[in-house]
C-alpha cells in the first residue's frame, strides 16, 4: 500500500531529537500557547453560559416578573427593571406580552444569492460544533448548491443524528459583507430587527426548542429531518416594549463579539504553535527567538 510504513519498519526508524535540556524550554513554550488557548476556551464557555442564563431568565422563566410578584428586590439595571410587567397573566406569561410563532421574529432560511461557480466561504456539517457557537475555520470553495448565510446567522443541523448530537453554530468570522454557504442539511436562522442577532443562537441551543425540533423529524430511518414548518411554528414570547430587545442586545452582543475574538486568537495561537514546534525541534529557530514571537500573543 502506497504511503504505508509497517510497525516493524517504524521500530527501526532513527529520529533526531534535541537534548533534554533543550526539550524542556521548548515544552514550556508550547505549554504557554496551549494554556492561553485553554483559557480562551474557558472564557468562551463562561460568556455563552451567561448569555444563555440571561435569555432564559428574561424570556423563558420570566424571572423579573416573578420577583416582582414575590416582592423581591430588583436585580436588574434601573432602566431595564420597569420594562418587565408586575404579574403573569392567566396564560403564565408576563401581562401584556404575546406569544407568537418563531417565524414572526426570526427568518427561516433567508434568501441569499451566490453565483454558481463563484468561490465563497464554505462550512460543511463536520465543521459545526456540538457545543459552543464557533464552527471550524471555513474553507473557500466554488458554490454548487447549499444553504447560504451571513455573519449573525445561526446554523442548525436538521438531519439525524447531527440534530440530536447538538450540532449548532453562530456565524461571526466570515469576511465583512460576504455570503457563505454550506450543507443542504442546515437550517439558517436570522433575527428580524430589532431582535439581537445572537438571539437565534440562544434559541437554537434552548433544550425545549431542540426537543420540539427533534419531535418534528420525519423520513426514512437514518435520514430523518426536522420540519421547517414545525420550527417556524415554535412559540416565542414577545415583550410589549421593543426596548427590551435593545437592552438584551446591549448585554449579549459584546459577549459574542468577545467569543468570536477569542476564537480568532486561538486560531492564530494554534498556527503559531504548529509553525514553531518543528523549527524548534530541528534547531532552525532558537528558543529565545521563539519567545520573542510568543510573548506578545500570551
Amino acid at each position: 500500500m502506497a504511503g504505508y510504513v509497517s510497525l516493524t519498519s517504524q521500530r527501526c526508524l532513527v529520529l533526531s531529537i534535541p537534548p533534554i535540556e533543550l526539550q524542556r524550554p521548548i515544552g514550556a513554550l508550547m505549554s504557554t500557547l496551549d494554556e492561553k488557548i485553554k483559557l480562551n476556551r474557558r472564557m468562551n464557555k463562561t460568556l455563552e453560559a451567561t448569555a444563555r442564563a440571561i435569555f432564559k431568565d428574561w424570556f423563558v422563566d420570566f424571572g423579573p416578573t416573578r420577583a416582582k410578584m414575590e416582592g423581591r428586590a430588583p436585580y436588574l439595571a434601573a432602566e431595564i427593571w420597569p420594562l418587565f410587567p408586575s404579574r403573569l397573566d392567566d396564560g403564565g406569561i408576563p401581562e401584556g406580552w404575546t406569544v407568537v410563532p418563531l417565524a414572526t421574529l426570526i427568518e427561516i432560511n433567508p434568501s441569499e444569492q451566490i453565483a454558481r461557480g463563484k468561490s465563497a466561504p464554505y462550512l460543511d456539517m463536520a465543521s459545526i460544533p456540538i457545543a459552543g457557537p464557533n464552527p471550524e475555520p471555513y474553507v473557500v470553495r466554488e458554490f454548487g448548491s447549499g444553504m447560504r448565510f451571513r455573519n449573525g446567522d445561526a446554523l442548525l443541523a436538521r438531519i439525524t443524528p447531527c440534530l440530536e448530537n447538538g450540532k449548532t453554530a453562530f456565524v461571526q468570522n466570515l469576511p465583512e459583507g460576504e455570503v457563505g454557504w454550506g450543507s443542504t442539511e442546515f437550517i439558517v436562522l436570522r433575527s428580524r430587527p430589532p431582535l439581537p442577532k445572537a438571539l437565534t443562537y440562544l434559541i437554537a441551543r434552548d433544550p425545549v426548542f431542540r426537543a420540539n425540533a427533534i419531535r418534528s423529524m420525519t423520513g426514512t430511518s437514518g435520514r430523518q429531518r426536522a420540519s421547517n414548518d414545525a420550527i417556524s411554528a415554535y412559540f416565542l414570547t414577545q415583550p410589549k416594549n421593543d426596548t427590551l430587545w435593545t437592552h438584551l442586545n446591549n448585554l449579549i452582543a459584546p459577549m459574542f463579539d468577545r467569543i468570536a475574538a477569542n476564537d480568532r486568537e486561538n486560531q492564530s495561537l494554534a498556527a503559531t504553535r504548529d509553525l514553531l514546534l518543528p523549527k524548534l525541534m530541528s534547531g532552525e529557530v532558537r528558543v529565545k527567538d521563539a519567545e520573542k514571537i510568543v510573548r506578545p500573543a500570551t
